[in-house]
């Protein structure tokens, strides 16, 4: 195991009805940025018990975050933000909602232009504070240090991190996602799938414990993610699929092994050239990243196969064929396909997809740093 210092500074309020805990955790003295997306807040009551729970506080509303959130729409929120003398900033939504607040946080009180946070990884030394109210299970930016955001003007869908944008506290209610269509309940799931595979498929390092850790929630998610279509208002379901996606990227089974993440570089380039879903990208780019890479992941991929399907193949090729099949299927059967051609793109994508790559250095990906350009055109091409 590899050394590491570990700590996470989000408090987590978790369970029904906990959305009135606002009403402790708000600093009273604060004037709060109340950011959130499309509306939906709005018609599944979540809206609604925020403000009861801000009542008496000063809140300046910004809705319109995107899935995927637009650096062009995060700018006029910071814009408001610094023209409201704002102070606090409350995320309510999903994580590109989150990933969007933190941009905001930070960009309101950067030297300079914003941009370079994103596109020179320019250093944050301040930031304003936030919490969230988390709608959709999924992402784990509710607590972490993470956001990505997309420039659409440029096709570039860039992150950053940092410890100064963990938020103070997320509140989970699992109720809150009974409403959230079946779609985004699988990309969430799919998601949170792929963010525990990016630390855990690597290489042996001797860590039983993040091992462990990564191997129940994924066989949580496994498990729970069907479940949470076929039975839309199972607290216990929704409770554990939310728990999970927090689990799987809150930092904890990342701490002292070896991490991936070529699966999210390469699926940014598919969102920010097609529109795809960021889950949709993952399930799509994973499978055949797993094939690709099935030499120098051999050890985890076999492991993988035996602790988490159960599989016991004498011939090793077979079980980590079956390992990677069984991935697959797992994304299907939560209804997200996982081929290009599944979404209409075709095999000319492949040069614009890698070249997009190079132009944003994304050249040597991988736990070690061994998916050239190359590598990953071989990758799209096994995903087509």
């Amino acid at each position: 195991m590899f050394n590491f210092s570990y700590q996470n500074a989000t408090r987590i309020v978790f369970g029904k009805d906990q959305i009135s805990e606002l009403a402790h955790l708000v600093p009273k003295d604060k004037k709060v940025l109340l950011i959130y997306g499309g509306g939906s807040i709005k018609r599944n009551g979540v809206y609604q018990q925020v403000v009861n729970a801000l009542s008496g506080l000063s809140v300046v509303e910004f809705a319109g975050v995107e899935p995927n959130p637009a650096f062009e729409t995060l700018m006029r929120a910071t814009t408001l933000v610094k023209e409201q003398g704002i102070d606090y900033i409350l995320a309510v939504g999903g994580g590109s909602v989150v990933d969007g607040a933190k941009f905001v946080a930070a960009a309101a009180v950067f030297q300079g232009d914003p941009w370079d946070i994103l596109a020179k990884g320019a250093k944050i030394t301040a930031a304003l504070p936030l919490g969230c109210v988390l709608t959709l299970p999924a992402t784990g930016s509710e607590s972490n240090g993470n956001s990505v955001v997309t420039r659409y003007e440029t096709q570039q869908k860039l992150a950053f991190s940092s410890e100064l944008v963990f938020p103070q506290f997320a509140i989970l209610d699992p109720t809150v996602t009974y409403s959230l269509p079946p779609k985004q309940v699988a990309n969430g799931v799919v998601d949170a799938f792929v963010h525990v595979m990016e630390q855990y498929l690597t290489y042996p390092v001797n860590a039983p414990v993040q091992d462990r850790f990564a191997e129940g929630l994924l066989q949580t998610l496994i498990e729970e993610g069907p479940k949470a279509l076929a039975e839309p208002e199972n607290y216990d379901v929704r409770a554990n699929v939310m728990w999970a996606a927090t689990m799987a990227l809150n930092g904890l089974i990342g701490q002292g092994v070896p991490q991936d993440w070529a699966t999210h570089m390469i699926g940014h380039e598919i969102t920010a050239l097609y529109g795809l879903d960021h889950a949709q990208t993952l399930a799509i780019v994973l499978p055949a990243l797993m094939q690709q890479q099935r030499a120098t992941k051999g050890a985890k991929l076999l492991q993988y196969g035996q602790r988490v399907w159960q599989l016991q193949h004498q011939d090793q090729e077979r079980l980590i064929d079956e390992a990677i099949s069984h991935t697959r299927q797992f994304f299907e059967r939560m209804g997200v396909p996982t081929r290009l051609a599944d979404y209409g793109i075709k095999a000319d994508a492949v040069d614009k997809l890698v070249d997009k790559l190079v132009q944003h250095k994304m050249i040597k990906l991988g736990e070690h740093r061994d998916i050239t350009p190359e590598v990953s055109r071989s990758i799209l091409q096994r995903a087509l």
